[in-house]
């Protein structure tokens, strides 16, 4: 290796580096999958270390690196399917008595981020702010519904905030096409309406400490207080979901009997609130379960997914 390229090499690093997150952040917002964005992410750096040479200083090396990263992911997109939630497929099972479907392995399922790979430090509170909200489970799951270029175009535009013509240049459109994606994108996804309004600070503990509580003493009523009349809960990778907090708490209520009292870790993903739920096995040990992710708004829980399995756990230092 020249003393030039070593150099070079030295600069690439040094340069980019700071922007590895965001561009994961990008990557998972269009994928919807943190396994193929951190492996995008990957390739994106390859190609650019070895185009470096080349780069001219055009534009930015953040531009040139999303230039990069846009056509990285429209490539892995022409091969995957979209990642739903339980919600995304079908109507909410009502019917307490029946059987809950068997795990649907073969749908890619959204999955959650855990925040340490997207936040940024130090960042001023409202940059933070908007950095959770943009986020969010809904938001993500959202955005997979979206035809890839229509959804590259919501993020830049309405996420990141770019001109409409740095958008035409590293998308390669005209600037009315952008306009036209924008325009259709928000029609399905309006940002304005995930935009919750979240209970303040101790409100907020209170309701966290309730659920922990309900869960780790199996204490159904305690939920009460805590799930909004028309929340949701969800299982991935099981298709079935339930909708109402009635409905919940007895689907819970038979569920905790099988499962008994729980230990709860907190951790936080997609800017929300979360907790590892280990179940008490037969040998008295805990084990992973599930990975719960909570959307709070000023009256309660309104929305539980909860990640069935150990998959997630290595993910989130677990």
């Amino acid at each position: 290796m020249t003393e030039a390229k070593a150099a070079g090499d030295k600069d690439f690093g040094r340069l980019s580096e700071p922007f590895r997150r965001e561009l994961l952040a990008y990557c998972y917002r269009m994928l919807g999958s943190v396994d193929e964005a951190e492996e995008v992410v990957q390739d994106v750096y390859l190609e650019a270390w070895r185009a470096y040479d080349a780069f001219e200083g055009r534009s930015s090396l953040r531009t040139w690196l999303y230039r990069i990263a846009a056509r990285a992911c429209f490539k892995a997109l022409e091969k995957s399917r979209r990642r739903p939630l339980p919600a995304d497929l079908g109507a909410p099972q009502t019917d307490l008595d029946a059987a809950l479907g068997a795990q649907a392995r073969e749908v890619p399922w959204l999955q959650p981020i855990p925040d340490f790979l997207f936040t940024t430090a130090p960042a001023d509170p409202a940059t933070v702010v908007v950095e959770r909200q943009t986020m969010r489970l809904a938001l993500v799951g959202a955005l997979q519904q979206l035809p890839p270029r229509q959804r590259a175009v919501l993020i830049l535009r309405d996420v990141l905030q770019w001109r409409t013509a740095e958008v035409a240049q590293l998308l390669e459109m005209t600037t009315a096409a952008v306009n036209s994606a924008l325009q259709r994108a928000r029609a399905q996804v309006p940002l304005s309406q995930d935009d919750l309004t979240e209970p303040a600070e101790p409100r907020q503990r209170a309701l966290l400490d309730r659920y922990v509580t309900a869960f780790e003493t199996a204490d159904v009523d305690q939920l009460v207080a805590v799930l909004t009349e028309d929340a949701r809960w969800e299982m991935p990778p099981i298709a079935t979901w339930f909708e109402g907090r009635d409905t919940i708490l007895a689907f819970l209520a038979k569920q905790i009997r099988v499962i008994g009292p729980a230990a709860l870790v907190p951790t936080s993903a997609n800017g929300q609130p979360a907790f590892a739920v280990y179940a008490r096995g037969r040998d008295g040990a805990h084990h992973p379960h599930a990975l719960h992710v909570l959307t709070l708004t000023t009256e309660g829980v309104c929305r539980i997914v909860a990640f069935h399995g150990s998959g997630l756990f290595p993910l989130f230092g677990l």
